[in-house]
């Protein structure tokens, strides 16, 4: 992942998380389908510390899995 300029004030101070499940369980899925049976997909959570935009980025094993997901829980849109 290259830092580029936060999208919404252009900031350069930014953090960003290790890897996190994106759910499940008790937990909504924001991942539905692209994890695996037994474990959520994973993302990784960047945060401009100048104006608290947050953004969520899928783990590439996850991105792999949409061009085959069901279309029940993914539509492409462009």
């Amino acid at each position: 992942m290259q830092p580029t300029p936060c999208p919404n004030c252009e900031s350069n101070d930014q953090y960003r998380s290790k890897e996190v499940g994106a759910g499940g369980g008790h937990a909504p899925n924001y991942l539905p389908g692209l994890g695996r049976w037994y474990a959520a997909a994973k993302f990784t959570v960047v945060v401009c510390r100048s104006c608290g935009l947050t953004r969520f980025f899928a783990s590439e094993e996850a991105r792999e899995k949409l061009a085959n997901a069901d279309e029940v829980d993914w539509t492409r849109i462009s």
